[in-house]
């Protein structure tokens, strides 16, 4: 079976029901600002983001919650606002966030970090302020990922299609940073005046979940296509993922394809697609003993349709089965994260965060 082929019945797999009795959400807390992001501190705390600016860290013990920091640069415009969370592996108690804010007349994708000694959240330092930015409120990113030595981040396209393929812009990109916010020297494109050098891979148009999974070195995304073509890609240096150009949706206005074509000579073809959107907001490969059903599972969290989506792989990272959980809980799932003791938790749009249960 050629790669095309396998693409396109991964595509078409049916979404299996086997798990869905075997799942329910436990509220922890309600009454957030659109919960975007999570990240561990320890086994019993977790940082949180809402979208207005507001961090804070949530105690799964008590389930209360503890203002840390408002961000006052924060632009929260149209789907933009304070993102992602993660905590830093280089250093203990460094945070890494990412956010829109507004420079000039254009709202950009920030990369941020700042160091949490316990009680407060201190010397907040921009990384990178990208150059990627519209005037639009669409398609900001972002999820942050780390490997080794790297950091990782998202950047959508911002509304303008044309960013995918135009690498002198940030947009449409996933980028990859030292630490400290330079560029590694073994970046892709190091060299090359017309491209910027942060960028790892492109072609993406809005990749809200980032995972990258030591035990088999693998970077994952997925990223919301058109009227259908979301796409779950494997992340390799330097490679375009097509957009504009290829696409499995349709324009918004009627039933035409979007690009040239599905699939085309030159651009990596996604691992998995989405026919209908799923509206993904976020991406985990989970590997524990707490849910031993789902170890070596990817997890994403789908806004639209409002379930978690888990995918099963083989040895070769292909998809070969999805199921969905979760689906009569009715929320927009926007982030999940797996705790030290390997529970999951997840956000969600209305502002609650759960504790998945197995039955």
């Amino acid at each position: 079976m050629s790669f095309k082929h396998r693409v396109l019945c991964a595509a078409l797999l049916l979404p299996m029901q086997s798990l869905a009795a075997n799942w329910s959400a436990e509220e922890v807390v309600s009454g957030l600002n659109v919960p975007w992001g999570l990240s561990a501190v320890d086994a019993d705390n977790v940082m949180l983001t809402e979208r207005n600016g507001q961090v804070s860290v949530l105690n799964l013990k008590t389930n209360t919650i503890k203002s840390l920091l408002q961000v006052e640069r924060v632009a929260a415009y149209g789907q933009g606002g304070l993102l992602d969370v993660a905590r830093s592996p280089f250093s203990h108690n460094q945070f890494y966030f990412t956010y829109s804010q507004r420079v000039d007349d254009a709202i950009e994708t920030t990369l941020a970090v700042a160091t949490y000694d316990g009680k407060t959240l201190n010397d907040w330092q921009d990384l990178l302020v990208t150059y990627s930015g519209s005037d639009t409120g669409r398609h900001f990113g972002s999820r942050i990922a780390f490997d080794e030595k790297f950091v990782y981040f998202s950047v959508g396209d911002r509304g303008e299609r044309k960013n995918g393929q135009d690498r002198a812009t940030h947009a449409g990109s996933i980028l990859r940073l030292n630490p400290d916010g330079s560029v590694p020297d073994d970046n892709p494109f190091v060299g090359n005046a017309k491209i910027e050098p942060q960028i790892w891979s492109y072609g993406h148009r809005n990749p809200q979940g980032l995972y990258f999974d030591p035990q088999t070195n693998s970077l994952w995304a997925i990223e919301h296509g058109p009227r259908g073509g979301d796409e779950i890609n494997l992340i390799t240096r330097g490679a375009n993922y097509g957009w504009p150009v290829t696409s499995h949706g349709k324009e918004y206005w009627g039933p035409i394809s979007v690009g040239e074509a599905q699939e085309k000579e030159g651009i990596v073809s996604p691992r998995k697609v989405y026919i209908p959107s799923i509206a993904p907001g976020s991406l985990v490969l989970y590997r524990g003993e707490r849910y031993p059903s789902l170890d070596g599972k990817l997890l994403a969290g789908a806004l639209k349709l409002t379930h978690i989506n888990i995918l099963n792989l083989d040895q070769y990272n292909n998809v070969v089965k999805e199921e969905r959980i979760l689906e009569s809980l009715g929320e927009r799932i926007r982030d999940i994260e797996a705790l030290p003791n390997g529970e999951i938790i997840f956000s969600t749009d209305s502002g609650k965060v759960y504790r998945l249960v197995e039955q």
